[in-house]
């Protein structure tokens, strides 16, 4: 799998949450799990696993249907 593929997902998604003050990290991929660090506003917020969930992860499985799910860390 390509790292930068996943970074390229990533930082399409990163303006929507620097908008409201948050912001994502890539943190690692082994293939199968995509690692982020939420930072700013993002951190405790009660829409933090949603946004993961919902946003980052479906995006990232459109493109990359091998990865399995997607965590913050």
């Amino acid at each position: 799998m390509d790292e930068a593929k996943v970074k390229s997902i990533i930082a399409k998604i990163k303006p929507a949450l620097q908008r409201d003050g948050g912001d994502i990290q890539f943190v690692s991929f082994d293939g199968e799990t995509v690692r982020v660090r939420l930072t700013g506003a993002c951190v405790g917020c009660p829409m933090a696993g949603i946004t993961i969930k919902n946003t980052v992860e479906r995006m990232i499985k459109q493109e990359i249907p091998q990865v399995k799910k997607v965590v913050a860390v």
